[in-house]
């Protein structure tokens, strides 16, 4: 279940909200009516992600200053699409 609330109403009543997320209530906060953030369960935001040392790129090596004046934004997107 994901409950939408403004930053006004996560403020006045946060120690009823945090007892409502231990219960498993996910929350999207809005700040200036834009969303902001999310409020979720511990046990959710800890699901086991493999071994960092699985990963290819962890174990590649340094590759030094770029040649192709791209910066580290454009690198990643050519890594992991986007």
């Amino acid at each position: 279940m994901n409950i939408t609330i403004n930053a006004k109403q996560l403020r006045a009543s946060l120690p009823k909200l945090v007892a409502r997320v231990q219960r498993g209530a996910r929350f999207t906060v809005l700040y200036r009516s834009r969303r902001a953030f999310q409020i979720v369960p511990i046990d959710e935001a800890d699901t086991p992600r493999g071994a960092l040392q699985a990963d290819p790129l962890y174990r590649a090596k340094a590759v030094g200053k770029s040649t192709d004046g791209k910066v580290a934004a454009g690198h990643d997107a050519i890594l992991y699409g986007g």
